[in-house]
């Protein structure tokens, strides 16, 4: 089912109910955009049938919270991801490594730094990201409740945060310029949350995520 879908009708309202009935969606479900307005008619056209377009974007769902984590399988998953990061990162033979793995409001932080060691975070943190996916499966394998676990090798996320603001800001501006909507690049949860996160309180522009994982991208479109 598409994520957003143009509808036409005699009047708002009729064009708005079209575009529900495709979506098989609520109102409340969706951000609705008018394109035309049955107000503004020309003299020329007073004669011919009024057609009012609209824009319906089905709204991210909210997911359901999940239950938190207790302090004893905290704890347990704190001491698991320190033995399995020094298994792990040990048998790579890598000079001058430095592993650090703790805990912050309920997720584990493992960092790692060395030397010669960008190969494991791949073009634009796709080795990163794969060994983030092994590293949280060894943490939740017996757990009851899920754990976030947060791998970052040479700094390279707070790196990549700096540069995804920079692009969320410079194609915002494009946007506005232009005043035609940019897709991006499929991009992970993670990355996503950044470029959403940084353009909420924007005035001009909204996002909105297409596409199914690992290709959802992000839609930098006008308000």
């Amino acid at each position: 089912m598409p994520n957003s879908i143009f509808a036409e009708g005699r009047t708002t309202n009729e064009a708005i109910e079209n575009g529900l009935k495709q979506l098989n969606a609520k109102r409340e479900d969706v951000i609705i955009n008018v394109i035309g307005n049955e107000e503004k008619r020309s003299f020329f056209s007073i004669l011919e049938p009024t057609k009012i377009k609209v824009e319906l974007i089905l709204k991210e769902p909210v997911k359901t919270k999940k239950a938190n984590i207790t302090d004893e399988e905290l704890n347990e998953v704190l001491e698991t991801m320190k033995k399995f990061s020094n298994e792990f990162f040990n048998q790579l033979n890598i000079n001058n490594l430095s592993i650090n793995v703790e805990e912050k409001e309920k997720r584990i932080y493992i960092s790692v730094t060395g030397d010669d060691i960008n190969y494991l975070i791949g073009y634009r943190g796709e080795t990163l990201n794969y060994l983030q996916l092994i590293f949280s499966n060894v943490a939740n394998k017996k757990l009851k409740h899920k754990c976030s676990v947060i791998l970052d090798i040479e700094n390279y996320r707070a790196k990549r945060k700096v540069v995804l603001e920079e692009l969320a800001e410079k194609i915002s501006k494009t946007v506005v310029k232009n005043r035609k909507k940019i897709e991006l690049e499929p991009m992970s949860a993670y990355e996503r949350k950044i470029i959403h996160t940084k353009l909420q309180n924007n005035s001009k522009v909204k996002t909105y995520s297409v596409g199914e994982e690992p290709n959802r991208r992000i839609i930098i479109d006008l308000k």
